[in-house]
């Protein structure tokens, strides 16, 4: 897996500036006018400018930091990622090839690069190429006409409808009038912000090219008594003095209905008691979830009657 702020040698609190300037300083030294026939340099130049395209845009770079590479590259492909970048003006500087030029030679295999081997290829961009202005062509030749814009919607779904996935229809409207009605598949443990892909469903390109895609944002309902950890499920249990003192069984809550546990005589107060497999799914692991935790707490009644009382006084002078 990459990490983009490794990749360009800055920290993950980098200002827009720095990683300018370690891109630049980066790009000068593995350019490939600089390094003929070098292949090492060519894909060390390949990764700092993938890393620069997500990096110095701000929503990019967003979903990359709260979704990891992993998660990132599976919402964005190689198109996505630098869709929208203007190196041209970094290159200008260089007095070499231009930014436009230098790409189109690397991934349509002037230099080696494979052709249209990374992933889909690249769209470009209404004013020429996804790297500035110059009609850059991956593909060496064709071209292919500019892609519509992308869309993000936010849809709101339940924290049990996260834990066990679920399916939605969509419907909205566009900004140029045009509707949108599709169904949409949530997986189990779907995350709050994560993004599902919805390729072709966005903007219809003015230019006679494929329409965006429609990215939706999820965003999970906070749920009464559980609360999400990673991937596990932590809830709160209250339990009476006496279980705690000679232990006993109580009721749990868990997302697939309530389930009776053992309370070990002497617990403490914080205790965590877990339930193994009642969490959420973890990430790209089949049939592997994470668990649910109950932490147990005394409920020390407001008032007693007087054979309650009586008992605790009885506690009390026996040294409890």
């Amino acid at each position: 897996m990459a990490d983009y702020y490794k990749e360009l040698g800055v920290e993950k609190a980098a200002s827009d500036v720095e990683i300018k300037k370690a891109y630049r300083k980066l790009a000068l030294k593995h350019h490939p006018d600089r390094n003929p026939g070098n292949k090492a340099a060519e894909t060390t130049f390949k990764a700092i400018s993938e890393a620069y395209a997500v990096l110095s845009d701000p929503e990019k770079r967003k979903q990359y930091d709260m979704v990891g590479d992993a998660r990132f590259h599976q919402n964005y492909s190689t198109e996505d990622i630098f869709r929208g970048t203007d190196f041209s003006q970094i290159f200008r500087d260089f007095n070499m090839s231009g930014g436009d030029d230098i790409f189109s030679r690397i991934f349509a295999g002037g230099l080696g690069g494979g052709g249209a081997s990374r992933g889909r290829g690249f769209r470009g961009s209404p004013g020429g190429g996804p790297f500035g202005q110059g009609g850059f062509d991956p593909f060496g030749g064709g071209g292919q006409a500019p892609a519509g814009q992308d869309v993000e919607y936010p849809l709101q779904i339940s924290f049990l409808d996260a834990w066990r996935g679920c399916e939605r229809q969509v419907n909205f409207r566009l900004g140029d009038g045009s509707t949108r009605d599709f169904r949409l598949k949530i997986p189990a443990g779907a995350k709050d912000g994560g993004k599902l892909r919805v390729p072709g469903k966005g903007v219809a390109s003015p230019h006679g090219g494929p329409a965006g895609d429609v990215y939706v944002i999820m965003h999970i309902s906070p749920h009464p008594h559980f609360e999400r950890v990673a991937d596990d499920v932590h809830t709160k249990v209250k339990i009476k003095p006496s279980e705690a003192f000679i232990g006993g069984s109580t009721e749990v809550e868990t997302p697939e209905g309530p389930k009776t546990v053992k309370v070990p005589a002497g617990v403490q107060p914080g205790t965590k008691l877990r339930l193994k497999g009642l969490g959420f799914p973890y990430p790209g692991k089949n049939a592997t979830r994470g668990d649910l935790y109950a932490t147990l707490e005394i409920d020390i009644p407001k008032s007693l009657t007087a054979d309650q009382e009586q008992a605790v006084r009885a506690l009390r002078e026996a040294g409890l």
